[in-house]
């Protein structure tokens, strides 16, 4: 049975949440996750490439051969993630720089990809458009979550828009670990644990 346009965007936000039921995206949610400020950024700029791409696939997919598809859909995506990066370059710059190389990366990120194969090119437009927001909405909170998570115990505070604001106490001794490499593998395993015993019950 087809789904309802309302659980094609909601999907996105629970049962099938890229990072964590999916387990798709995973290098950005692992490398600019330090600061909740940057998830936000980052969640922002993927939702707008995967709707507008999205999109566009949908409106096109009778007309794009089916040899050339995947070519197409990259030249597609590259093209807004074009647009995103520039975007921020012009109205966000200290946010551009801290994000760095991940913005431009969107391009090969296998959830915009999977969701242009997977759905847009086999579904209308505001379906498509549908599924790419709640998808796009899911993988920012979840970068959100993730980075809430390693700031607060890495540092002991949350980071929004170049403002820390102290959480933890004069006496709280920070898990410094948690901002590097190992806490972001640590801190994923330990969500995508919760989640799927949340997901059981």
């Amino acid at each position: 049975m087809a789904k309802t346009l309302t659980q094609e965007f909601v999907k996105g936000l629970w049962d099938e949440v890229p990072p964590f039921r999916l387990v798709l995206g995973l290098c950005p949610v692992l490398a600019v996750t330090k600061a909740v400020e940057n998830g936000i950024g980052m969640g922002v700029a993927t939702t707008f490439v995967l709707v507008c791409s999205n999109v566009l696939v949908a409106s096109m997919r009778k007309v794009i051969p089916s040899k050339v598809r995947i070519a197409s859909y990259i030249v597609i995506i590259a093209t807004f993630v074009t647009i995103a990066e520039l975007f921020m370059q012009a109205y966000t710059y200290e946010l551009f720089k801290k994000l760095g190389i991940f913005i431009p990366l969107i391009v090969v990120n296998c959830v915009i990809l999977g969701r242009a194969e997977a759905f847009a090119s086999k579904n209308g437009i505001f379906r498509s458009l549908l599924d790419g927001l709640g998808m796009g909405i899911g993988f920012t909170l979840s970068l959100m979550a993730l980075a809430a998570v390693r700031e607060l115990l890495g540092t002991g505070t949350l980071t929004f828009w170049e403002k820390p604001i102290q959480i933890m106490g004069p006496s709280f001794q920070p898990f410094s670990f948690m901002v590097e490499a190992p806490g972001a593998f640590i801190a994923l395993g330990l969500m995508l644990c919760l989640m799927n015993l949340v997901g059981k019950k």
